[in-house]
């Protein structure tokens, strides 16, 4: 889990990592799946912006994003979603896969994920998925800012 275990073991909050079967690559699947509400799926999502790239952990009941306001957040000019090659050579994996925790990128958090007990979200590995109080997520991050 390249040192996924290590930075999690760091952590104060209560976090599981759930093994399944087959990837889970959509919010309506890990909704389903783990008999949650969709807004506690949580994608990590990698932006491109004129300052560099960001981490954006975002509530799944968000239907769209607002990329100007996030660029307002961020003071950049532009802000668009990395290319899937993009995301392997910053991240080290493959769009829908990128892990919650422990980028070396800095990170913009959806505040809608604090209204949770859990969230669930990506390790790395299409099955394995990560179960975390969404507290964890500043404490594990370099946030960079936070939306609502």
């Amino acid at each position: 889990m390249n040192g996924l275990q290590e930075i999690l073991e760091k952590c104060k909050y209560k976090y599981e990592i759930i093994q399944h079967e087959k990837p889970i690559l959509s919010r309506e699947d890990g909704s389903k799946y783990f008999g949650i509400e969709v807004g506690q799926t949580a994608p990590s999502l990698i932006l491109k912006t004129d300052k560099g790239y960001f981490v954006l952990i975002v509530s799944g009941n968000r239907d769209k994003l607002d990329f100007e306001k996030i660029a307002d957040i961020l003071g950049c000019s532009k802000v668009k979603l990395a290319s899937p090659k993009e995301v392997q050579k910053v991240t080290g994996f493959e769009v829908g896969r990128v892990r919650m925790v422990g980028l070396d990128l800095p990170c913009v958090l959806d505040k809608r994920l604090f209204n949770y007990d859990f969230v669930y979200g990506g390790t790395g590995q299409s099955t394995f998925t990560l179960k975390i109080e969404p507290q964890a997520l500043n404490q594990l991050n370099q946030i960079a800012a936070t939306f609502d």
